[in-house]
């Protein structure tokens, strides 16, 4: 059985789909970290079956939630201290996304002043679909 170290403070990204922690650790931009950065794929999991987890060393705010909540709304990030778990963050659909995706409208006033905030509000929770704040143009892509 493979054995990865315990992390004394930091967090770590738990219930992750398998295959998907190369994703998040791109699109959390982590190799541009000055810090530890542990990803466990295909981990065994009695709830999921496989899983994959991240674990990163330093405080919360080194990364953005909303792009967590973005990809996957079931990741559990669990907050480490002195080597414990002392809270457990359930993740949730965002209201609203700033410069996480990018509009697909060509004709949109974002695409073409490229400076624009890129801004998405969630219009459908239950089919996971947001919009663009300025043509309102369906779910765009990572940026």
């Amino acid at each position: 059985m493979l054995n990865v170290g315990k992390l004394n403070e930091g967090f770590v990204l738990d219930h992750l789909k398998p295959g998907q922690s190369t994703v998040i650790y791109n699109y959390l931009g982590l190799d541009k970290l000055d810090c530890q950065v542990a990803i466990i794929k295909n981990a065994r999991s009695q709830k999921m079956g496989k899983k994959d987890i991240i674990k990163i060393e330093g405080s919360l705010d080194l990364i953005n939630l909303d792009v967590l909540g973005y990809i996957d709304h079931n990741i559990t990030v669990n907050i480490i201290k002195d080597g414990e778990i002392v809270e457990k963050k359930k993740l949730q659909l965002p209201k609203e996304l700033h410069n996480v995706i990018r509009c697909k409208n060509p004709r949109c006033i974002s695409s073409i002043e490229q400076e624009l905030e890129q801004i998405f509000f969630l219009a459908d929770p239950e089919k996971k679909i947001y919009r663009c704040r300025y043509c309102e143009e369906k779910n765009g892509e990572l940026m």
